[in-house]
């Protein structure tokens, strides 16, 4: 039988299979050719998703980050889970918090700038509360990082800052630039504070205490003029205006 098996090869040429080959495709793509092509119609169920730029709020499971009306928060920020931007606050461009395992707060008036980095852990190893607390009047310097910290109200954190877990920086208080305050470590009330780890450098006088409120609100003031550029969030009044007009509802 192998002998007979190895004589038919030999009598059956190779340009005959490949010319077989040849005909069976072509038999097939003309099948294909002449049979209309299969109409695919859109699901009525399928979601319409609007890819048009980045997601700016990210809800995280339950939670959903909340920007009060007359917030500015840049249009490329991305504010993820429990994070609360309050009245009058402005966020700058390039800034992502991250409020997945515990809360993240922007106080009345106070500003985050550019590119800054703000998160939370589960609990402090100090004991103390382990959500980002911003309160009001206070100023964040750019390229900033805050991981479960608390600052308190009329305080300036100067740029490339870093303050760490139950870090506590206390009212009118001023880190310079560069600054890096180690878990747990307090910056006591009025003072000047800096380097690697942070430091005392001198008290504050009075009139510097006053002057640190006055920083926050010139640069919330400057984002009045970008208020075309707001989250949809923060401006469903807007948008409703916007409804009503094309709608004819006078109300």
């Amino acid at each position: 039988m192998a002998t007979v098996a190895r004589m038919s090869r030999r009598l059956v040429p190779r340009t005959l299979t490949s010319t077989l080959v040849r005909r069976a495709l072509s038999a097939e793509a003309a099948q294909l050719a002449h049979d209309p092509a299969p109409i695919i119609r859109e699901s009525a169920d399928r979601v319409k998703w609007d890819y048009r730029g980045q997601r700016n709020t990210i809800p995280l499971g339950q939670w959903a980050p909340k920007i009060a009306v007359d917030a500015y928060v840049a249009p490329n920020v991305v504010l993820a889970g429990q994070v609360v931007v309050w009245d009058g606050a402005s966020v700058w461009n390039g800034t992502v918090m991250r409020g997945d395992l515990n809360k993240i707060s922007v106080g009345f008036c106070s500003n985050v700038q550019e590119r800054c980095v703000i998160h939370a852990a589960w609990s402090s190893p100090t004991g103390l509360p382990a959500e980002t607390l911003i309160e009001r009047f206070v100023t964040i310097g750019a390229y900033s990082l805050l991981r479960s910290c608390t600052i308190e109200p009329e305080c300036i954190i100067g740029q490339h800052s870093v303050l760490m877990e139950g870090s506590l920086v206390e009212t009118h208080s001023i880190l310079e630039a560069g600054s890096v305050v180690p878990p747990g470590r307090r910056i006591p009330s009025g003072e000047l504070w800096a380097g690697n780890p942070a430091k005392f450098v001198r008290a504050l006088t009075h009139e510097e205490t006053l002057e640190i409120p006055k920083l926050a609100v010139a640069i919330n003031d400057l984002s009045r003029s970008y208020c075309s550029e707001f989250l949809p969030y923060s401006t469903v009044y807007l948008e409703v205006e916007k409804l009503k007009k094309s709608l004819g509802i006078s109300i």
